[in-house]
């Protein structure tokens, strides 16, 4: 009688756009590491803001000197990367304020960096952001991806991951 009563549900993890913009399938992603997938499933965003934020609650796991992406890990091991732009590694942190360290912990809206979209637009490959699932072959979850043609910052979940 008590067995049910204590059964645990599936958990599922939200991961919710980090920055308001159209979603992109990332197949559709003009840079092949993205594209096919080679760093992990996910989804992009071409933004319509220069704002980035945390799309779980985690903590951040990794930001590159050049600051062009933010990588983070929640609470139950899912591990983001949030990659601004299209060959953005070349701007060498130009045009990129972060506020967050890694290490730092976070949670679902809390803002991690502000970037200059123009000057991106204007000196980068593109603008598009992939949101990956950097060790989804790791974790013992499948990976939903959201279907909506456009992202609310924060609101809009735009990748569900759930047990089993």
């Amino acid at each position: 009688m008590f067995k049910n009563l204590f059964k645990k549900e599936n958990p599922t993890t939200e991961i919710y756009a980090p920055i308001s913009g159209e979603i992109i399938p990332l197949e559709e992603v003009p840079d092949p590491v993205f594209s096919q997938k080679m760093m992990g499933d996910g989804i992009a965003i071409k933004p319509s803001e220069g704002s980035i934020y945390s799309p779980v609650n985690g903590k951040i796991a990794q930001i590159p000197e050049t600051k062009h992406a933010i990588g983070l890990r929640t609470e139950d091991g899912i591990e983001i990367l949030i990659h601004i732009g299209l060959e953005t590694v070349s701007l060498n942190g130009k045009g990129f304020n972060v506020s967050v360290n890694t290490g730092d912990k976070v949670s679902v809206g809390q803002q991690l960096m502000e970037f200059d979209l123009e000057y991106i637009r204007n000196n980068a490959e593109s603008d598009i952001t992939p949101v990956v699932i950097t060790n989804g072959n790791e974790t013992d979850k499948t990976y939903t991806m959201a279907d909506q043609k456009e992202g609310k910052q924060g609101e809009t979940v735009i990748i569900t991951a759930s047990k089993g």
